[in-house]
C-alpha cells in the first residue's frame, strides 16, 4: 500500500466545481486585488475565529511582521517565542528589528512552557508570541496573566491551528492579535500563499491594513513606510468556501487523531498529548522516536509517507548563528527535532490506510 503524507484530493474533488465557478465569476468581474470577495472573506473569517476585525495579507510570516510593525516593536526590543516552532516565528521578530529571545516548550504539549517565560523577561520585553504548534493551542491563561503583570502583548502564531480551541475560544481570538498563514497545506489552505492578521482593536487593524498597502490609507495618502502584503482576491474567493467546509474538514482529522491514538500502542513511539484545555484541529500528528531516522526508513519501506517538521531547531540553523546559542543551549528544543516524524493526516484518508499506519507502527521493533 502507498499513502502518502498528505494529499488534497478528496478535498478538493468536493468543491472543484464550485472553485472553478468561483475563478470564472473573479476572472470576469476583472478586480483582482482588494475587491469584494477578500472584504467578505475578512468579514466571514473575523466571525468564525469570535473576532472583530480581519485583515488579509500576503502569508502567514508577512501577518506576524504586520503586527509587531503595528506595535512599534523593533530595534532596541525583545520578543518571547517557543524555541520549538518553524523559523517564520522568529524571522517576523528579526524583521521588525526586534531580538527573538527563544523559551523552551513543554514537552507534553511542545507549545512554550508559560513556566519558564517570566524569567525570560527583561525590561527590554514588548510582546510574548504563542505559537499553537500542530494544531494544539499554548496554554493562554498563564501567558496572559504574565503580560498583564509586565504590560506585554500576546500575539498569537495561528499559523497551525484553525478552528482550534482554547476552553471554548477559538485561535485568533485569545490575545492582542494574531497572525494566521492560508499556505496550501493548512487547514485551511488556499491554492498559493496568503495570510491574515486578526484583532479585536479596531486601531491595530487599521494600522496593520495601511501598513500593508504601501503605508496608505486612501490611495496616495501615506502614514506610513509600509510594505505591500495584500491577500488577492482569487485566494480569498477559494478561501471563502473552503472555510464553509472548514469544520467538517477539522472533524475528519479528530476522527483520525482519534483512531491512531487508540490504536498506536508500540512504546517505542511517544505519541502527541491533548491538553485539558485544547479542541486540537490535528494539523499535523506527530509522533517521537529516539531512533527517528531509522523509524522514517521503515515507514517509508513500507509506503507510508513521512516529513519531520522541524529537523534543526532554530537557534542552530545558519540564519541565527549570530545569536551564539550553541548546540546544547535549547536542551528540550533540540531532543524534538532530533526525534519527531509526521505521519500521514489529511482529509479524505481512508480506514483502510488508517489501519495500514496504525499496524505498521505497532510492528516496528526499532
Amino acid at each position: 500500500m502507498n499513502i502518502p503524507f498528505v494529499s488534497f484530493e478528496p478535498m478538493h474533488q468536493e468543491i472543484e466545481a464550485e472553485i472553478l465557478s468561483k475563478f470564472k465569476a473573479v476572472f470576469e468581474k476583472n478586480s483582482f486585488i482588494q475587491g469584494t470577495e477578500v472584504k467578505q472573506f475578512e468579514e466571514e473569517f473575523a466571525a468564525y475565529c469570535g473576532a472583530k476585525y480581519c485583515i488579509g495579507c500576503g502569508n502567514g510570516l508577512d501577518a506576524l511582521y504586520l503586527v509587531l510593525r503595528a506595535y512599534g516593536i523593533g530595534t532596541g526590543d525583545e520578543v518571547i517565542i517557543p524555541s520549538n516552532t518553524y523559523i517564520a516565528t522568529a524571522l517576523a521578530v528579526t524583521y521588525a528589528g526586534a531580538m527573538p529571545i527563544f523559551v523552551e516548550p513543554d514537552l507534553a504539549t511542545y507549545n512554550i512552557d508559560p513556566k519558564l517565560i517570566e524569567s525570560a523577561i527583561t525590561e527590554k520585553t514588548k510582546a510574548i508570541m504563542a505559537v499553537h504548534l500542530y494544531g494544539q493551542t499554548a496554554d493562554m491563561d498563564p501567558i496572559l496573566a504574565l503580560a498583564k503583570k509586565y504590560n506585554l502583548k500576546v500575539i498569537e502564531d495561528s499559523a497551525q491551528a484553525h478552528g482550534a480551541m482554547y476552553n471554548g475560544v477559538r485561535a485568533g481570538n485569545l490575545g492582542d492579535a494574531a497572525g494566521f498563514s492560508f499556505y496550501p497545506g493548512k487547514n485551511l489552505g488556499a491554492l498559493g500563499d496568503g495570510g491574515a492578521v486578526v484583532t479585536n482593536n479596531k486601531e491595530l487593524a487599521d494600522k496593520i491594513r495601511a501598513i500593508a498597502n504601501y503605508g496608505s490609507d486612501r490611495k496616495y495618502h501615506h502614514l506610513y513606510k509600509g510594505t505591500n502584503s495584500r491577500l488577492d482576491e482569487v485566494q480569498a474567493a477559494f478561501l471563502r468556501i473552503k472555510l464553509k467546509n472548514l469544520e467538517k474538514w477539522n472533524q475528519s482529522r479528530r476522527q483520525t487523531a482519534k483512531k491512531y491514538l487508540e490504536g498506536i500502542t508500540n512504546p517505542l513511539v511517544v505519541k502527541p498529548v491533548v491538553a485539558d484545555y485544547a479542541e486540537h484541529v490535528w494539523h499535523l500528528f506527530v509522533l517521537r522516536a529516539e531512533n527517528r531516522d531509522r523509524f522514517v526508513e521503515y515507514l517509508n519501506n513500507n509506503g507510508i509517507g513521512t516529513t519531520i517538521h522541524y529537523p534543526i531547531p532554530m537557534h542552530m540553523q545558519g540564519a541565527y548563528e549570530d545569536l551564539g546559542l550553541k548546540e546544547g543551549a535549547l536542551p528540550l528544543a533540540e531532543k524534538i527535532c532530533s526525534e519527531v516524524v509526521s505521519i500521514p493526516m489529511w482529509y479524505g484518508i481512508s480506514e483502510e490506510m488508517i489501519q495500514f499506519v496504525i499496524k505498521k507502527i505497532n510492528e516496528w521493533q526499532g
